[in-house]
């Protein structure tokens, strides 16, 4: 067996040894080096996955949901109060805990949990969870999603009841609420809409799920689809949502599509004045991180919206 031209570490063995006993050793050495290139980029796919779930898991808010901020509470280790009109809801732990988190959680019950509003137990979850918007996401955004929680520290934080009367509280009537209000389906951008204006719409009904708060509800805490994105004034925790649709009177018509990403980057309205409340939770914990492209097509797509004269502005 003859070999030329060999340079290098690899080069310098086979000069010292020859016939099979230098095929050999050129044989493990490849192999030695290939198993370190894969694990190479394996640890680079992993922190690319974990950083695109970090990525995702802002824009989806769920620090801002899922930690207890008023009361110093750990990230993600629930707790946090949601007062609605038909009593309080408490979020739950979403770390890796295996008892009281979702650290023993399957893929198949994230996503069922996440999409479908199922418990792996098998109960429904009230729609004060936003699985209704949630249902739209695809697949490897959600499971990107639960792989950066699992990989975040667990906390074993119990879950708190809902302190909700009956018979709200009676989770079987969700079956009644499921067949008026819940279509399971993917997100289906407008028709003709641009590339710009269907991720916007995905990130605005998917992933960020604007109309949870911004289209008001009816009496049974369904969502009045006639009036999507037109705002409420009995919205979460009893705050004033304002309209989004681009109506000019009581809407951002009179916005432009940077005025909307300067709000959704900085906090900022055109006239200087800062948001409040959840919205600047959802601004600090969420919007903020996602990159002046994704914010430029929340931007176009909120102006391709039908406008909706409301009440106030």
């Amino acid at each position: 067996m003859r070999i030329s031209g060999q340079t290098g570490f690899i080069g310098r063995i086979l000069k010292r040894a020859g016939g099979e006993r230098a095929f050999f050793l050129l044989a493990f050495s490849l192999c030695v080096a290939g198993g370190l290139t894969q694990e190479v980029r394996a640890d680079t796919d992993n922190d690319q996955g974990t950083e695109r779930g970090a990525y995702l898991t802002a824009a989806g808010g769920c620090y801002g949901c899922h930690t207890d901020i008023k009361n110093d509470g750990k990230p993600y280790a629930g707790g946090r109060a949601l007062e609605t009109p038909f009593g309080t809801f408490y979020t739950p732990n979403i770390t890796a805990d295996r008892i009281n988190g979702i650290g023993s959680w399957t893929d198949n019950d994230f996503l069922r949990a996440l999409k479908r509003g199922i418990s792996p137990s098998g109960h429904y979850y009230f729609p004060a969870f936003p699985y209704p918007s949630y249902t739209k996401m695809k697949d490897e955004d959600a499971l990107a999603i639960k792989s950066y929680l699992l990989s975040l520290e667990p906390v074993a934080a119990e879950n708190k009841p809902h302190e909700i009367a009956a018979p709200f509280s009676w989770r079987w009537l969700q079956w009644g609420w499921r067949i008026l209000f819940f279509e399971e389906e993917p997100y289906q951008p407008p028709s003709g809409a641009s590339e710009a204006v269907a991720r916007g719409g995905y990130l605005v009904d998917a992933l960020t799920h604007c109309g949870e708060c911004h289209t008001p509800r009816n009496a049974l805490g369904g969502p009045d689809s006639g009036r999507y994105l037109a705002g409420t004034p009995n919205g979460p925790d009893g705050e004033r949502v304002p309209n989004i649709t681009p109506d000019s009177a009581s809407g951002i018509g009179d916005w432009s599509e940077g005025d909307i990403v300067t709000l959704l980057r900085d906090g900022m309205k055109p006239d200087f004045d800062n948001v409040q409340g959840s919205m600047a939770e959802a601004i600090e914990h969420g919007l903020s991180h996602l990159t002046d492209e994704d914010l430029a097509a929340i931007a176009a797509y909120l102006k391709s919206i039908p406008a909706i004269a409301t009440g106030g502005s």
